[in-house]
């Protein structure tokens, strides 16, 4: 009785094909689009999906100064950085930072909700992020993706 094992193949670089898509956040909520744009960016709307390779799409998101937030959140939430001196941690209300650093906010977003490490930092370089409708990827022919929720 011979024994088969069978395993499934390990997708390797040159086999990933990689297309872009065009998210607009106009009157989108920031979460729930994040989560979407963070699928994409891994891959794992796809079949080939490989859990350590970077398999997912370019993602260039327009609009994000038009990103909403739910509930008291614009009042509520803040945003902390430090300059690693004593002293110097500051703290920006989300509103304020919606307001002057909306590709920021975005791109932080969705950094929340990919892995931390090298993995991550190499998926996140992927995004594209614009305040306005303009970008500069027509080149790329990217495709219209729309946000749900």
């Amino acid at each position: 009785m011979s024994q088969t094992t069978r395993s499934t193949p390990s997708i390797r670089g040159e086999d990933i094909s990689r297309q872009w898509h065009v998210v607009d956040l106009d009157g989108k909520v920031l979460g729930r689009a994040a989560v979407q744009i963070a699928n994409i960016l891994r891959g794992k709307d796809k079949p080939t999906f490989t859990s350590h390779t970077d398999t997912g799409d370019f993602v260039v998101v327009v609009n994000a100064a038009k990103a909403l937030l739910t509930g008291n959140k614009l009042e509520q939430k803040m945003y902390y950085s430090h300059s690693n001196y004593p002293g110097g941690l500051r703290s920006t209300k989300a509103k304020a930072y919606l307001a002057t650093k909306s590709e920021q906010a975005i791109r932080r977003a969705v950094w929340g909700m990919l892995p931390k490490g090298p993995l991550g930092r190499q998926v996140l370089r992927k995004l594209k992020v614009y305040a306005g409708a303009e970008h500069p990827h027509q080149g790329q022919n990217p495709q219209q993706l729309t946000i749900t929720g």
